[in-house]
């Protein structure tokens, strides 16, 4: 299954390419590290990956993944070409879609799929701290994927909870889900992950994915999620 699971991430991201993806280089052109970086080195010279990668994504700020995916050495040997740890573990995480898509419903929250891209963007932005600049070039790179886009509404209709699903590789992965600021600690990032599991459900999908921060972790943990791996990211 961990194989499937970091194939589903790579091709999430490389999503986000403008146009055809270049040699697991994506570039979004939104001014928002995740969003433009490298998610492997496979099979070739670390130092070639490395020039073409900073030539590509050069203007940009970015991210190198790396993973039980990635070439033997890939993190020493970044370090070695002036890289810098971003975050040291990101751990990789999955459950049983049956096991934790049912649950109370979260009395005053609406969850509805996404019919305004421009809206669910730029809430999930104001979470994720992609900039208000970006947020028009980050519309036009989702609008591209293949996904499902929920949002968690109060009764006055205003945006509390997103949840973007990527359904690939048999699996379903979860990305930004978030809550505004304003609204946390309140269930609602519980509750919109369960609404995501319950659309996957109804497909037929038996197991969810995601990757987490550290500080989301406990929250997926007593969802029902478990670690099955993890990347460390680099700058450069």
């Amino acid at each position: 299954m961990i194989d499937d699971v970091f194939a589903a991430n790579r091709a999430y991201l490389l999503g986000w390419n403008d146009g055809p993806a270049e040699d697991d280089i994506y570039r979004s052109e939104v001014p928002h590290a995740p969003l433009n970086g490298v998610v492997r080195v496979h099979g070739r010279p670390l130092a070639e990956a490395y020039a073409q990668a900073c030539d590509r994504l050069a203007g940009l700020p970015r991210v190198w993944w790396v993973g039980q995916d990635s070439d033997p050495g890939t993190t020493d040997g970044l370090l070695g070409l002036g890289a810098t740890v971003l975050a040291d573990r990101m751990p990789v995480m999955a459950a049983p879609v049956g096991a934790v898509c049912s649950g109370v419903e979260l009395p005053g929250l609406v969850i509805e799929e996404a019919t305004d891209v421009g809206e669910f963007v730029a809430a999930y932005a104001r979470v994720s701290g992609i900039p208000e600049v970006g947020v028009p070039i980050a519309v036009e790179r989702d609008k591209a994927l293949p996904v499902l886009r929920l949002v968690g509404r109060l009764e006055d209709g205003s945006i509390v909870g997103t949840a973007e699903a990527f359904f690939s590789h048999g699996l379903v992965l979860l990305y930004f889900v978030g809550t505004q600021p304003e609204h946390r600690r309140r269930g609602i990032g519980t509750a919109m992950s369960r609404a995501v599991l319950r659309h996957a459900d109804a497909r037929g999908i038996r197991t969810a994915a995601l990757t987490s921060s550290t500080m989301g972790e406990a929250v997926y943990r007593r969802l029902g999620f478990r670690e099955v791996g993890s990347y460390r990211l680099f700058g450069f």
